[in-house]
């Protein structure tokens, strides 16, 4: 391996990946909701938030929507 490089003729270019990242965001969530993706995380050996994730994209992408009605 040689000491020193030359990178001054090197062009940049942009990460192919950087739009497939996730974006930290912070949200509230009840502890049940939470208790029941950490047990399904340590039955599947995912991560929970992957797991919700992977919910929400599922979401997403079958364009679920929920039925919410209030009662008065």
């Amino acid at each position: 391996m040689k000491d020193e490089y030359d990178f001054s003729r090197l062009k940049g270019r942009k990460n192919p990946y950087a739009a497939k990242l996730k974006k930290p965001v912070t949200i509230r969530l009840s502890e049940d909701v939470i208790d029941y993706f950490k047990q399904m995380a340590e039955e599947s050996g995912v991560p929970y938030q992957s797991l919700i994730n992977l919910y929400l994209r599922d979401c997403a992408l079958n364009h679920r929507k929920i039925d919410i009605q209030w009662h008065a």
